[in-house]
């Protein structure tokens, strides 16, 4: 289990209020499905996401990075509930959709690079810092029901 500082809590909250969910949300989608290519087969009901040019298009890619984003709202705003908060969202995530685990490493990977781009001066090794070991909680907390 993760433990976060009340230093590391603020720095969350801090840099968490600088992101704008309808900006970064679209962009982590789309880096995964670029990136990560093989993940897609965790998309099919998406549509055209083959090429770049059709998962920078598709509304589908974009509103589930939205969704992804309210998510880890949650999770921010609950830092000391986060495998609670998670559990169902893991069990469907194992059970009915049958996600590679390594996929959520992947994706905080691309939300900690797509929250890097658009906050530049925000987002300074310290506050990475904090922020990767948040990312690592939620990750784990969606990894539970693999174990």
């Amino acid at each position: 289990m993760v433990r976060l500082t009340d230093v590391e809590r603020s720095l969350i909250r801090d840099v968490w209020d600088k992101v704008n969910t309808d900006e970064v949300g679209p962009e982590i989608i789309s880096r995964i499905l670029i990136v990560y290519p093989w993940t897609e087969r965790h998309f099919g009901t998406f549509g055209d996401i083959f090429t770049i040019t059709a998962i920078l298009q598709n509304s589908r890619v974009s509103n589930h990075g939205k969704v992804v984003l309210q998510a880890l709202d949650r999770a921010v705003k609950n830092m000391d509930n986060i495998k609670l908060m998670f559990q169902g969202l893991s069990r469907m995530h194992f059970e009915k959709l049958n996600v590679d685990p390594e996929s959520f490493r992947l994706l905080a990977d691309c939300i900690t690079i797509a929250m890097a781009c658009k906050l530049r001066s925000a987002m300074n090794p310290e506050v990475q810092a904090a922020w990767q070991k948040f990312l690592y909680s939620v990750v784990d907390a969606m990894n539970k029901q693999y174990h």
